[in-house]
């Protein structure tokens, strides 16, 4: 397995990626370039998932779609991507069920998919580390933690979700100071949604993630939380179709876009 470095670019990624030489999550990972959730889903319900995307863009900021059905390519976001093989790890769903997990998905690939590529927490960590805020799960070298909780998202068609959040821990005057930093990338999930008692969320217990990996509580955290690009795997859980795929959480697609231009001043 090769190490991924932060001082990597988003296409050095990709062709680690492209040959299965890399294949873990990419959270710290490119330092500096936008990473994306990506779903992909058939041409005839793409459309439903691209108007459930514009109701909720909390949790499924949308950032790039493929120019044509079929088309592999994702060119708003960088030179020479494939999304049969650029992500880490694939999941593949058959009626809402989780049917396999795969390393790439061109042998799945038809000429009516439409790839979806969301805006990821993953490219606001950055501007959090540059401020001197530890992202506890990539200090401790894991998955973020995230959770499925009892928030409703606005239905479009067939995709109806409970929202799933994103989970990092932190001293109170420091998850004040990621509000105002986080507020200033609403394409990349933006502020946080909730900070505090997770219960609040129908969150029971913060040790058992839905998703990705436990990280550690200090005596002095609050747990703070962001919508999540897992968001839509609840979605197509719910919505069914006979075939989608995603990317495996916490293993996104690293672009050619740096975090930096998404930032809005405020």
């Amino acid at each position: 397995m090769v190490a991924v470095a932060e001082s990597m670019s988003g296409e050095q990624v990709r062709a680690l990626c492209r040959t299965s030489a890399f294949t873990e999550p990419t959270s710290g990972a490119a330092r500096g370039y936008v990473q994306c959730n990506i779903v992909i889903l058939p041409a005839d319900i793409a459309k439903s998932f691209e108007e459930f995307c514009r109701l909720n863009p909390k949790p499924c900021p949308l950032l790039a779609t493929s120019p044509t059905p079929g088309d592999p390519s994702l060119p708003a976001l960088g030179t020479n991507i494939d999304i049969r093989y650029d992500i880490p790890r694939y999941r593949i769903w058959q009626k809402g069920a989780l049917a396999e997990h795969r390393l790439h998905i061109a042998e799945l690939w038809r000429d009516d998919f439409v790839a979806f590529a969301l805006g990821c927490s993953f490219s606001f960590e950055e501007a959090l580390l540059n401020a001197g805020i530890e992202v506890r799960n990539i200090s401790e070298g894991v998955n973020v933690p995230m959770f499925r909780t009892n928030l409703d998202c606005t239905p479009a068609g067939i995709f109806t979700a409970k929202m799933v959040v994103s989970m990092r821990p932190m001293p109170p005057a420091q998850a004040i100071e990621a509000i105002q930093i986080c507020s200033r990338y609403p394409s990349v999930h933006g502020a946080p949604i909730h900070f505090g008692d997770a219960s609040q969320l129908g969150i029971e217990d913060l040790s058992q993630p839905d998703f990705g990996d436990p990280v550690s509580l200090n005596e002095d955290d609050v747990p703070v939380f962001w919508a999540c690009g897992v968001t839509p795997q609840v979605a197509l859980e719910n919505a069914q179709p006979a075939l989608a795929m995603t990317h495996e959480p916490g293993h996104m697609l690293v672009t050619d876009l740096k975090n930096v231009d998404l930032a809005e001043d405020r």
